[in-house]
Parts: C-alpha cells; sequence; structure tokens
C-alpha cells in the first residue's frame, strides 16, 4: 500500500474576508474529491484572508499511479481554477 500526500501552498488574490475565502475554497475542494478521487482539506493558514495550504491524500498500489495523479491535481489547480494561485507545492510518499 502506497499513500500518497500533496500540500499545496496557495494565495487567494483578492480576497477580503474569511467568507470569501471559504467560498473561493469550498467548490475546488469539492471539485478534486470529485474529479481525482483525493482527499481535500485546507490544514493551515485558515485565519489568513488570502493564503491558504491545502492538503490532499491518496491511498494506491502503485507508486508511478499515485505520483501521476497528483501531478494531475496541481496542473488542474495551476490551468483551470482561475481563483487561486499555486505558490509551492510538494508530493511526498510513505
Amino acid at each position: 500500500m502506497i499513500i500518497c500526500s500533496l500540500v499545496c501552498n496557495l494565495r487567494i488574490p483578492g480576497c477580503r474576508s474569511l467568507k470569501e475565502k471559504r467560498s473561493r475554497l469550498k467548490p475546488l475542494i469539492n471539485r478534486l474529491h470529485r474529479e481525482f478521487n483525493v482527499s481535500a482539506a485546507e490544514i493551515e493558514r485558515q485565519d489568513i484572508w488570502d493564503e491558504s495550504v491545502l492538503g490532499c491524500a491518496m491511498v494506491g498500489n502503485q507508486h508511478a499511479f499515485t505520483e501521476k495523479c497528483m501531478q494531475e491535481v496541481v496542473n488542474f489547480i495551476d490551468n483551470r481554477w482561475q481563483d487561486v494561485q499555486i505558490v509551492d507545492f510538494k508530493i511526498e510518499h510513505d
């Protein structure tokens, strides 16, 4: 069993409140669940309006498959989700 995790540091430009931040992140998290079958949640910086740390996790039986899926998540956020910007990300395996 392979556990793959992704940690994305995000910037949310123009965000003016925690309520607005949640309204931008919630659809993204729901879409990641649906499209990529990953567990996703905001894991840090919950009290900062224009920044977030998003964590994703996946369990699989092949290292290459889980790594590819997490890279697809990064590409999806970067290319297709205009409400946030990826500042940095890290993919790890356990």
